[in-house]
């Protein structure tokens, strides 16, 4: 994201001159969050929505086929290890339940604070109350505590996949060009890539790697797995530089992303979705695929960056399967494949959206091939999608005027 008055002119210059098939209204009511940016829900839970707000707190919102009601499910605003942060890029980024959260009442929250004076980036597991809808913060059980030189480029998106593991996004770093060079190595720490967790301790699964990062319990013992199927476990050089077997980051799913800003699992195709934020010419889609390089920094999207740094080696590099340029937007937020009642016509069309441009954009696929991109209609800093919990149709995050909106006709 980037909330810049330049590239908000910039909206309002572009999304003037669109003919638009839709509009979007709020679906919530009157409701209003602070800086909404994203959306869960729970398991068989089809009368609460849950909207994360940037600045630390996460709302829950029932009655959604009445007068919709909010009250707060999650209270960070003042972390036990650390302030808050929630300057640029950072806060409460995302957030996802267990598949068993019925039985064992444990989420999963990304956000940023500072431990020490450093900023992290951490994914925490806490525990709801028992048949209640509050969670106690004091139930905090960090798992991954990343240090963190920039404020922006934290990505933060977490999915728990069909398999039971926890997918968590993480960006390069920050700043700009890969300042910090993370994007082409998988054995320092958890940036540029996609990571993929076992919550649940499998039997058959690995000890991850020693990591600052790595958060260990009152035993010495991490409070996660590594899927033994995950597929750089086994690793010894990654794009064509060795890679040190006893720091090696098995975590690792798949690799080579800037700053992934949503994705999404669509199990109708059984296939993961996200949209990567460009540096400074292009913003792509990408269908994430385990072992994938997707090839930042040797280029941005599908062409070669200036500032490159490393080689590609033997492997091959992903394409995306859309990329857009400056005169259409500036800062992708990626989406979800539509599968709701409503609006049949865009049945299977990944919606997403540019948080500078103000465009929500669709595209399709058509005989294995991927459309042009579609303008369906314009709001303002759409920040994150979800389905609605009950009809499953497409809301969205106007994180600026602190709605949560929908498409209609």
């Amino acid at each position: 994201m980037r909330p810049a008055l330049a590239l908000l002119a910039l909206a309002a210059a572009l999304t003037a001159q669109d003919k638009l098939p839709y509009r979007t209204e709020n679906a919530l009511g009157d409701l209003r969050f602070q800086q909404p940016i994203g959306l869960a829900h729970a398991p068989g839970e089809r009368d609460r929505l849950f909207v994360l707000e940037k600045g630390g707190r996460v709302q829950m919102v029932t009655n959604l086929g009445g007068q919709p009601r909010k009250e707060v499910f999650l209270d960070l605003t003042e972390p036990r290890d650390g302030p808050i942060q929630t300057n640029s890029e950072c806060g409460v980024l995302g957030l996802a339940f267990h598949p068993s959260f019925a039985a064992n009442r444990q989420v999963f929250v990304f956000y940023s604070l500072k431990v020490g004076g450093q900023l992290h980036q951490r994914v925490s597991r806490f525990t709801a109350a028992a048949g209640g809808w509050t969670v106690d913060k004091s139930t905090e059980e960090p798992l991954i505590s990343q240090p963190d030189p920039a404020g922006n480029h934290n990505a933060g998106d977490l999915h728990f996949g069909p398999d039971g593991h926890l997918y968590i996004a993480c960006g390069d770093g920050g700043a700009a060009d890969d300042k910090f060079d993370t994007a082409r190595k998988i054995d320092e720490g958890f940036h540029a890539g996609v990571f993929r967790i076992d919550v649940d301790l499998r039997a058959g699964n690995l000890r991850p790697n020693p990591h600052e990062a790595v958060c260990l319990d009152a035993s010495g013992k991490p409070r996660y797995l590594v899927p033994a199927d995950n597929p750089f476990v086994r690793a010894r050089q990654h794009r064509g530089e060795p890679v040190d077997p006893a720091k090696l980051r098995g975590e690792t799913w798949a690799t080579g992303l800037r700053n992934i800003w949503r994705m999404t699992y669509d199990a109708p195709s059984r296939r993961w979705f996200c949209g990567d934020v460009g540096q400074n010419e292009t913003e792509e889609v990408n269908l994430l695929v385990p072992g994938g390089d997707y090839g930042w920094s040797l280029r941005e999207a599908g062409k070669p960056f200036a500032k490159a740094k490393g080689k590609q080696g033997s492997q091959r590099l992903v394409d995306p399967i859309c990329q857009y340029g400056r005169d259409i937007g500036a800062s992708i937020t990626g989406g979800i494949v539509h599968r709701g009642s409503t609006l049949p016509e865009l049945a299977g069309a990944y919606v997403f959206a540019d948080f500078a441009s103000g465009r929500i954009l669709a595209i399709r696929e058509r005989g294995g091939r991927w459309s042009d991109l579609e303008v369906l209609a314009k709001d303002g800093t759409v920040a994150g999608f979800g389905p609605h919990p009950a009809t499953g149709d497409l809301l969205f995050c106007n994180m600026g005027n602190g709605t949560v909106r929908r498409l209609i006709k």
